[in-house]
Order: C-alpha cells, then structure tokens, then sequence
C-alpha cells in the first residue's frame, strides 16, 4: 500500500512534444520528468497518467478517415444525426458489441470490455491532421502501461506505477471523467471488503476503483487542451502488484444493465 499521509500533489508536466507514431512515449516522459528537478527523486508510490491519446498515436493506432468507406448503415444513421459516416464506420469495425446506437449516440463495447461512447475513438486533440484522422484505444493498455513504466525504471532506477487514462461517460450523470484504460506496477481495485470502516463496522460491499480516482484526479491538472498529456500523481493510496485493468472490468454474468 503507497503512502497515506492525508494530501495528494498531482503536477502536469509540460514541454512533451506533439507525438508522431513510432515515438518512444517513456523517453518523451523522462526527459519532461528531467525538466523538473523539483520532483526528483522519484519514489515508488508516485503514478505516472498518461492520456490515452498520445498513448494511441505513438502506436500508430490511429485512423485516415480519408481511407475509410463507410456502409450504408453508417451513412443512414450519420445523415440523420450530423454525425460523420466515416467515424461512424471506424467505431462499428472496432466493436465487438453495439450497445446502443439511437439520437447520434454509439454506444459500444470495446474488444477490451469497456462499455463507452464512440468505442472509444476520438477525433479531438489529434495534431495538424485534424478533421481527417481518428485515434482508435490501444490495442493492450496494460501493456502500453507497462512499456512506459519500464523505461522510467531503466533511466530513473525507480519503479513507479502508470495508467493509461481516457475520458468516459457515465450512465444517469451528465459529464464526463477520466478513468483508466491500462495500469502497470498497481492494482486498479482496492478491496476493502471484510475491513472495518472508522466505526468498526466490517465493511461488505466496498472495492474503491482508485486507479479511476487516480486518473480523475490527473485529469483536474491536465485539462482537456492545454496540451498536457502526462502528470505525476504523489501521494495517492493504492495497492502495488503486477495489476491489470482486466480486474476493472465487470463480468456479463454481473452486469445487471445488459
């Protein structure tokens, strides 16, 4: 368990440059880390979130929508809506479940599980090519996660945690937040299920999501276009391990909405 001391820090970390595909996303991170002396040494309950968004264009899993050719679904329901028929295309291919597709909403299940609108593909914040190019969720978030991680191990000598975050919806509230997509050196649950509360009371139902605290909390500082993609979270309570978002996920057999 990282430390409890009653505050958390999360700082933005400027200077990383636009990301092209095929850049190394932990060397751009390091050296913005290496810009900040004052946050230096790092320590092994720090988290890195990094946004999903340079996460996916320095994989390359991004879209030419020039390329795309969308069928005849697509078209009808974008027609109607104002909704751009080759996005809408791009999302159908990348689901593996459509959820619900109705008032120029898509909502669809990712092949990772994650049930959220457009499957997660974005048009926002993409570079110069914008309007024509949509990044897609990387393939492996935990593996995205943990690339990174081991490159801030290997310059820094220190094993800090990272997720991989991305802005959701949520049923019944409006708004969005950041939650995770990946994690690496952490678990994405805290169950304190079978643990007393302040009152002594055993606790039965309660499993925070606390790497989507964490990613939440990041997201206050990076903002949604100043150009920020990565901060450092001090202070946070969460469980180190070889965790995986796979943990986040809930089953279908306890979905009670599907």
């Amino acid at each position: 368990m990282a430390n409890d001391g009653g505050s958390v820090e999360v700082v933005a970390l400027d200077g990383i440059p636009e990301v092209d595909p095929g850049d190394d996303l932990g060397v751009l991170i390091g050296e913005a880390l290496e810009r900040r002396p004052d946050l230096l040494p790092l320590t092994d309950s720090d988290v890195l979130v990094v946004t999903q968004k340079v996460v996916s264009k320095a994989e390359g899993a991004v879209v030419d929508l020039t390329t795309v050719e969308p069928r005849p679904e697509a078209v009808a329901f974008a027609e109607r809506f104002g909704r751009d028929a080759r996005q809408v295309e791009v999302v159908l291919r990348e689901a593996r479940r459509v959820v619900r597709m109705n008032r120029g909403v898509l909502i669809t299940e990712t092949p990772h599980g994650f049930v959220c609108a457009n499957g997660g593909v974005d048009a926002s914040n993409v570079g110069p090519q914008s309007g024509s190019l949509v990044t897609l969720l990387p393939e492996d978030p935990d593996a995205s996660a943990g690339r990174i991680r081991a490159t801030i191990r290997d310059r820094f000598g220190v094993d800090v945690a990272v997720i991989v975050s991305d802005s959701f919806g949520r049923p019944w509230r409006w708004g969005i937040v950041d939650v995770a997509l990946g994690v690496s050196g952490m678990h994405p649950l805290d169950d304190l299920r079978g643990t007393p509360d302040h009152d002594g009371r055993v606790m039965q139902s309660t499993v925070r999501a606390v790497a989507d605290e964490i990613a939440s909390a990041a997201e206050l500082a990076l903002g949604k276009s100043a150009g920020r993609p990565v901060a450092l979270v001090r202070g946070a309570t969460f469980v180190r391990g070889e965790g995986s978002i796979r943990e986040l996920v809930m089953p279908a057999e306890n979905d009670l909405f599907r």
